[in-house]
């Protein structure tokens, strides 16, 4: 229940962008997000004191929120000038980014079953790019940059988090991504009337709930049981997208769609195996005496 609320809530944040995206900027739409989702952990920060704010690893804390600015920013362009099946399916690429990151960044060891069905997962992202096309649509590109940004800033949370408490990671990443939205949304700024206001706190609300769930659903169940509920943010987008925007989807975004949900949910499953089977013991026939 739990991830499927999650599942909502991250589905009506992506109608609320693109809402807000038919008036406003992309870079003040990030801004406000970052703005609202900071004065939800205020709080947390008062309990807290100003002791959580001292950090270990500043370099990374940037690099984290930067990989997230650049993330949220490509994300939301993609959903407003995408249909919403097609932005939601490719921002599913993440874990298939994280893979390659992970390979490099942190120099785990990727198994030709996960090679395999990463790059089957990318064959769906060409497939939603709709082969023979004259020119690939620029937003498809922006979409799948913001899947690599914010599969960045989570292996970056890998690097932080033998140095730094978690409140501390929540605390600063929320003032840093304030921070660094603040510039570009500068320099396209609009004043927002009050219904967009309201439009731009409904945003925030609805999309920190959305992580509350998220995180609950995870501390709580399996993730083979939870990830497979995430998807269903496919199909509440697709069905927002026809009722609210009129948006009918070809059937080269679903069957692609089709392929990352299998590909990454075989990486999940497959992970999932590997960390449950236990170390086997050395062959006492094979294995040379200690002298």
């Amino acid at each position: 229940m739990w991830m499927l609320g999650g599942a909502v809530f991250f589905s009506v944040t992506a109608v609320l962008i693109k809402i807000a995206g038919q008036t406003q900027h992309t870079f003040e739409i990030v801004f406000f997000r970052c703005l609202f989702g900071m004065l939800v952990v205020i709080p947390l920060l008062m309990k807290s004191g100003l002791g959580a704010l001292r950090v270990n690893k500043p370099g990374l804390h940037l690099i984290r929120a930067a990989c997230a600015v650049v993330g949220m920013s490509s994300g939301f362009y993609a959903i407003t000038h995408l249909e919403l099946a097609t932005a939601i399916s490719l921002s599913f690429t993440r874990p298939l980014f994280m893979i390659i990151l992970a390979a490099v960044f942190l120099h785990e060891f990727v198994r030709w079953r996960r090679g395999l069905a990463t790059a089957v997962g990318f064959v769906g992202v060409l497939i939603m790019m709709q082969p023979g096309a004259s020119s690939i649509e620029p937003a498809v590109l922006t979409g799948l940059l913001g899947a690599l940004a914010v599969g960045g800033a989570l292996i970056t949370v890998k690097l932080i988090a033998p140095y730094d408490a978690p409140v501390t990671i929540m605390l600063t990443f929320s003032i840093a991504t304030v921070v660094m939205a603040t510039i570009p949304a500068a320099f396209v700024w609009q004043t927002p009337t009050n219904d967009e206001l309201l439009l731009f706190m409904g945003l925030g609300i609805v999309a920190s709930l959305g992580q509350y769930c998220f995180i609950q659903a995870f501390t709580v169940g399996e993730a083979t049981v939870m990830s497979p509920i995430d998807y269903v943010q496919i199909i509440l987008g697709s069905t927002a997208g026809f009722l609210i925007f009129n948006e009918r989807p070809g059937i080269e975004t679903f069957i692609g769609a089709a392929v990352i949900v299998i590909s990454t949910l075989y990486i999940v499953m497959r992970g999932a195996r590997v960390q449950a089977t236990p170390p086997q013991p050395p062959d006492p026939a094979v294995t040379p005496p200690r002298s």
